[in-house]
Parts: C-alpha cells; structure tokens; sequence
C-alpha cells in the first residue's frame, strides 16, 4: 500500500480497490471512491478500526477459497475476522458507507440500478445483517469522494468535487 504524509507527521495509508486495513495504530487510512464503496468501521471504546474500499457486491464465481477484498461479502468476512483478533464482534463498532456515485451517468440504462446504487445497498444490507450500528451514509449523486478515516477517533473527512 502506498502512503502520503498527513497532519501531524502521521502517515496516511491509502487503500486502493480491493483493499483493507484494520488497526488502532493511529495510522490514517484514506481513499478515492467512485462507484466503489468505502465501509468505515469504528470502535468507540477500544479506539480501533479499518476500512474496505469494494469495486463489486460479490463474486460471479468465486475461484479460490481466499477472501478478495473487491467484494462486498468477501469485505465483511474480513471485518469479521480482524475484530475477532482483538476479541471483539462486529456489533460492537460503528459504521459509516462511503461512495457509490454515479460518475458515468450515460451508462445508467432505464430503472437499473447503477453499480453504485448496488454496491451502496449491498454495504447497508451487510451491515444491518450483522447488527452494526450505521451512522453516516453518504452515497449516490454523480461525483467522487476522496475520504480520510481516523481508527483512533473515528473522525471522518470527507472532501467531494462536485
């Protein structure tokens, strides 16, 4: 993963598609979103979290046994998976839903959803399904997001062009 220095002389990890990072190390973690969601995931006590950056809801045939984090279903396995090594379950966090826009709007066909509309729904059901407390959504419209997660505050920034 690449990093930029950030306020303070913290370094920013900045997570691509596919990506995901879990920790309490005080590290920002950042990205750029489009149609693509980014799930924050915070825990108010233990000061600790990560996030995904998925590109699709799930696999059309899933070709390994290991966990891809361009899928929304694989995203959330590894959430699970990364609060379990700090003994705690998802439930216990607080979560925000990212991006989901629809930059390309000429390749909306009709009433079909777009992939951004898809991908946010997706991130919520997820979510819901594990009884994750959500807070902020911020998805749709037609302009990217560029986000800023602090896991030790759980301060996010977000700046969209719009």
């Amino acid at each position: 993963m690449n990093g930029r220095v950030v306020e303070d002389n913290q370094r920013e990890i900045f997570l691509h598609p596919g990506d995901f990072h879990f920790s309490g190390d005080g590290q920002v973690l950042g990205t750029l979103l489009g149609s693509c969601i980014a799930i924050c995931l915070w825990h108010p006590i233990l000061k600790l979290g990560g996030m995904c950056h998925f590109v699709l809801p799930s696999q059309p045939a899933r070709s390994s046994s290991s966990l891809n984090g361009r899928y929304a279903v694989d995203a959330m396995e590894m959430f699970r998976a990364s609060a379990a090594t700090y003994n705690t379950h998802l439930n216990q966090y607080k979560a925000s839903i990212y991006g989901g826009a629809n930059v390309v709007s000429c390749l909306a066909k009709g009433d079909e959803d777009t992939i951004g509309e898809r991908n946010a729904a997706v991130a919520l059901e997820l979510l819901m399904a594990n009884n994750v407390p959500v807070g902020i959504v911020d998805v749709g419209e037609t302009w990217p997001r560029r986000i800023s997660f602090d896991p030790v505050s759980g301060e996010v920034t977000v700046n969209a062009k719009n």
